[in-house]
């Protein structure tokens, strides 16, 4: 049966760490928009904030982030020096009415930064906006940035969750994509940060990568596991070498096929659940005693553009080129060439460039892909109440699938839609579904699975 569903539902589609996903943002939504959206946040509004670092000193061939590399160290402190400029414009128009609740640094490599960089960073961010009691601080890290210095400055910038980028520890896959990494480079660094009392680590796994096996990922995996990590993410490697032409670099004669690469997904998956962890919507796992296990068993699991988060927060605050913002009335792009970016922040302006604004029926199909994204099931009272005469037009197409669909992607149990377990693994297959745009679109995606 399970074979039979990877041949049909393999197919490429979008992750759904938004919706409308972002090939679908348009110019429509532009500086102006953004600057109205930031100043109508309200007084009691908690946010997010996320900063790109768009830099690496080593390209990985393997990487689909907007990043560039540089051996030099002068393009990041000029750059810098324009972040700063933009988060003391987007504090300026928010005035003070919003809370931090989270902070999220990504790229690139973060960990690249000066440690004096990454301190003044975080020092900035705390006089600008207001930072609710216990906010969580999580930093992308790359081990081999990694020095005693670089993990003073995370712990003294109140870093509370490190995110380690393992991907795979056979040498012969390292290769191929460019990043060489060993084990003992990655237990440094996790025990480091343990050292200055991060209470999170989590760890980055890829199946699918160029001459991965089932006997590699399986010993990359019980190799992670000895590090107890608090979380792990299980990713498929997504092959976009139109969108990232770096990936060039790869052998597509070396990939793995789709039935090869759902078989290293499963055993890994079945390894990391035996050691005790939870699975956490369709790629993430936590101890029991985790936030994110916590947050799912409560059915306050959210997804949003780092993944799977507890994070409840409307209101994330993309800062850097490229970056996503995202508001109540929609979703707002920065724009990715780090130079017009600089140009444009640089003289006190916004960068957004692309966007959508939301619409009723966005909310809806919006909802229940998080939903299914984050619980496989979604209710069909809730639907309704929260929705109205919208959701009760969904929930026609949601019973159409459910009694119709000889493949049952959807099982109809009580009030509510629930994604068996031999479909799980497809539902971001299921959820495209739900998504008005994505058959008229022409954006193309990673595999499903």
């Amino acid at each position: 049966m399970r074979q039979k569903l990877v041949a049909r539902f393999g197919e490429n589609v979008p992750r759904y760490t938004s919706y409308p996903t972002a090939p679908h943002f348009h110019p429509g939504v532009d500086a102006a928009v953004c600057r109205g959206w930031l100043q109508a946040l309200g007084g009691g509004d908690e946010i997010s904030l996320y900063l790109h670092i768009p830099y690496c000193d080593k390209l990985c061939w393997f990487c689909a982030c907007h990043t560039k590399q540089t051996r030099h160290y002068e393009p990041v402190t000029t750059y810098l020096r324009s972040l700063h400029a933009e988060i003391a414009t987007v504090a300026s128009l928010v005035a003070g009415k919003g809370r931090v609740r989270a902070v999220h640094f990504g790229g690139g490599s973060p960990t690249m930064l000066k440690p004096e960089d990454m301190v003044a960073l975080g020092t900035a961010l705390r006089n600008s906006f207001g930072f609710l009691p216990g906010a969580k601080i999580s930093v992308e890290i790359e081990p081999n940035d990694m020095d005693e210095a670089r993990l003073d400055a995370l712990a003294e910038i109140g870093m509370t969750r490190a995110s380690l980028g393992v991907q795979d520890f056979d040498p012969k896959v390292q290769k191929a994509i460019n990043r060489e990494q060993s084990f003992l480079q990655t237990k440094a660094v996790v025990d480091g940060v343990r050292s200055r009392g991060v209470e999170s680590v989590n760890l980055d796994l890829l199946y699918g990568l160029p001459h991965q096996t089932k006997a590699s990922v399986s010993s990359t995996v019980a190799q992670a596991l000895t590090l107890e990590p608090d979380r792990i993410a299980l990713f498929g490697y997504a092959h976009v070498p139109w969108s990232k032409k770096h990936q060039t670099m790869i052998d597509e004669a070396w990939l793995p096929g789709p039935a090869e690469r759902f078989a290293q997904s499963q055993l890994a998956a079945r390894a990391i659940v035996d050691q005790g962890y939870e699975a956490i919507g369709l790629d993430h796992f936590a101890k029991p005693g985790d936030a994110l296990a916590l947050a799912a068993r409560a059915g306050t699991l959210h997804r949003n553009f780092q993944g799977y988060t507890d994070d409840c927060c409307e209101t994330l605050i993309g800062l850097g080129p490229s970056s996503i913002s995202q508001f109540r009335q929609g979703y707002a792009q920065n724009m990715p060439s780090t130079s017009e970016y600089r140009c444009t922040v640089d003289d006190g302006g916004l960068a957004a460039v692309r966007g959508i604004a939301l619409s009723n029926d966005d909310r809806v199909r919006g909802w229940i892909i998080e939903r299914l994204m984050c619980d496989f099931a979604f209710s069909a009272i809730d639907l309704v109440e929260r929705f109205g005469e919208a959701g009760q037009r969904l929930l026609l197409q949601s019973s159409s699938m459910a009694l119709h669909d000889p493949v049952r992607l959807l099982e109809l149990d009580g009030d509510r839609f629930v994604v068996p377990a031999e479909s799980r693994p497809f539902v971001r297959s299921i959820a495209a579904r739900f998504d008005k745009y994505f058959e008229a679109g022409t954006a193309r995606h990673s595999a499903a699975v």
